[in-house]
């Protein structure tokens, strides 16, 4: 079963500059087209600007597309978001939070509003930053006294207390110290391989879509580029590393890891 479907999927943007500037036009995302698999991990590997970000808000409801079709856990977008939006947790890199409020007052907030009850959300919460390495002391810590790792792991626990199938995750490890990179990484591992959930991740990092996907899609100027495992885009490159595939397939290098998404 296929749980993520995008077949030629387009999206424009529009500017202009000043009152009386001509209008400009930028294409985010110009014919993409993939699919994930219901327990797949799959990467989007591209630079700042390639349409990564743009392309997530799309599968999260948070965007409409221009044309083409996407079919998020069999629902179509646009049409099912309702349904999309109960099933899915998303973790971007710059999560939003109620920052004078605790981790536990933020959780237990994003878990009445989808009807879960308090004390087993406090519980699963508390659960999972366990295994992400955030120290119980720190449960009751406002979120504008945490560093930007441990909000990330926040943010985490905050997308999955509902049990989603599908993780739509945007660079969730970008700024994070190598610590609490590798805590976050190994705990996405386990939570595919305990509970099939289906993540579909972008990120700039190499080691990391290596190491977590199946499948890796090069995304560059809103194409998709090529697609494949590790081993065989570094194959058809005949290059030594992803990152070097990545150069000769796309003809696009990487901005600094910590960098923001521009689209």
């Amino acid at each position: 079963m296929r749980t993520i479907e995008v077949d030629d999927l387009k999206k424009t943007f529009s500017s202009r500059q000043g009152w009386f500037g001509a209008r400009k036009t930028e294409r985010a995302l110009d014919g993409v087209s993939f699919y994930v698999d219901e327990g797949e991990t799959y990467a989007l590997l591209g630079p700042n600007g390639s349409g990564k970000s743009t392309l997530i808000r799309i599968l999260a409801t948070l965007l409409l597309p221009d044309g083409g079709r996407v079919r998020v856990l069999g629902r179509p977008l646009p049409g099912g978001e309702a349904e999309v939006r109960r099933r899915i947790g998303r973790v971007s890199v710059d999560a939003a939070f109620y920052k004078k409020l605790s981790a536990r007052e933020n959780l237990l907030y994003a878990a009445q509003l989808y009807g879960l009850e308090p004390a087993a959300a406090e519980k699963k919460a508390r659960g999972i930053l366990e295994r992400l390495g955030l120290e119980p002391r720190r449960f009751h810590d406002p979120l504008e006294e945490m560093s930007r790792g441990m909000q990330q792991k926040i943010a985490i626990a905050r997308a999955l207390l509902h049990d989603p199938p599908l993780l739509l995750l945007d660079e969730p490890t970008t700024g994070l110290d190598p610590a609490s990179k590798r805590e976050v990484q190994r705990f996405l591992e386990e939570l595919r391989a305990e509970r099939g959930t289906t993540i579909l991740l972008t990120t700039h990092d190499m080691a990391e879509a290596e190491r977590l996907a199946a499948r890796i899609g090069f995304l560059a100027r809103g194409r998709l580029v090529a697609e494949g495992s590790a081993d065989e885009l570094k194959r058809r490159a005949d290059a030594a590393d992803l990152e070097e595939a990545f150069i000769r397939l796309t003809g696009e290098g990487f901005a600094p890891a910590a960098a923001e998404e521009v689209v």
